[in-house]
């Protein structure tokens, strides 16, 4: 079958993510500029999780660029892949709400790395789908950068009972880590 409209439903289902959580942003009182001031741990806890959405749903599009077809474990591998992105809005909000107290943030990373599985998974049944040596296997190949972000997730998640803070500064670090730009798909397309 096409993949046009697994293409579809995942944006969409990305697109109603970002709009929820920017719901759970509230509307101060008062028309003051210290009325913000309890808002900045939820508005940092927004962009992160806003960024990391931007970081799927960017990677999502590559991924299925050199795809041709898919069948059906590749949608309901999509399916869980979107689960998992699906909680960002509640351990994003949970995580503000709470001034990045060590359970939330915990909770946080959990997501975060069960949706960097969900991903990691994605790619093996698509690759399964187009063949081993498919130009999308090619291009994956060992998936070096997916399986340091799980590790990273999998010692802050435990950090995060300790200091919160450097918990939260590894997510930073894995979300940078994937904003430098991956040209492998993209040398698969062009040779």
């Amino acid at each position: 079958m096409g993949k046009g409209r697994l293409e579809a439903f995942s944006d969409g289902v990305i697109a109603i993510i970002i709009t929820i959580m920017v719901l759970e942003l509230k509307v101060p009182h008062e028309a003051t500029l210290a009325a913000l001031r309890p808002l900045i741990p939820v508005f940092l806890s927004y962009v992160l999780s806003f960024i990391y959405l931007g970081i799927y749903w960017n990677n999502h599009h590559h991924l299925l660029q050199v795809v041709r077809h898919v069948n059906g474990n590749v949608l309901w591998a999509n399916l869980h892949l979107l689960f998992w992105l699906s909680l960002l809005p509640f351990v994003t909000g949970w995580a503000g709400e709470n001034h990045f107290a060590a359970v939330p943030v915990a909770f946080y990373g959990a997501v975060l790395m069960l949706a960097a599985i969900a991903y990691f998974i994605l790619s093996r049944v698509l690759i399964a789908c187009q063949g081993k040596d498919s130009a999308l296997a090619e291009a994956l190949g060992r998936d070096f950068k997916g399986k340091v972000s799980v590790v990273i997730y999998a010692v802050a998640i435990p950090l995060a009972f300790v200091n919160s803070g450097l918990a939260c500064l590894l997510y930073i670090s894995v979300a940078v880590m994937w904003l430098i730009p991956d040209r492998r798909i993209e040398k698969a397309l062009t040779s």
